[in-house]
């Protein structure tokens, strides 16, 4: 019976693993996306940003979605969930943010 209530709380989870997981790959996809385009404009850093962030936005809010209710379900306060999805957020922004950089700098 144990291995069973066990099984039933693994299965319970694997659903929102799936969705953090398929929440950061399309996110990451489309954040990857907007590198070439830009760097064909030629945008400043910031328009880059800004650019990145408007084509991405319903891709962030499923990925955020996605890990606050794996953190709640995790028993994680309010507070500590958005705070982690923030970070996790901002890891992939900065990585795609630091590769436009690189790619856009002369030489």
């Amino acid at each position: 019976m144990i291995v069973a209530a066990s099984l039933v709380m693994m299965l319970a989870a694997a659903p929102s693993a799936d969705a953090v997981g398929a929440g950061r790959k399309d996110f990451s996809k489309c954040l990857s996306a907007q590198v070439q385009p830009a760097l064909e404009k030629k945008l400043p850093v910031g328009d880059f940003q800004a650019e990145m962030k408007k084509a991405c936005a319903d891709k962030e809010a499923a990925f955020r979605a996605a890990i606050v209710a794996s953190d709640k379900a995790d028993k994680m306060s309010d507070a500590a969930a958005n705070s982690d999805a923030d970070d996790q957020i901002s890891e992939y922004v900065d990585k795609i943010t630091g590769e436009y950089e690189e790619s856009s700098r002369p030489g």
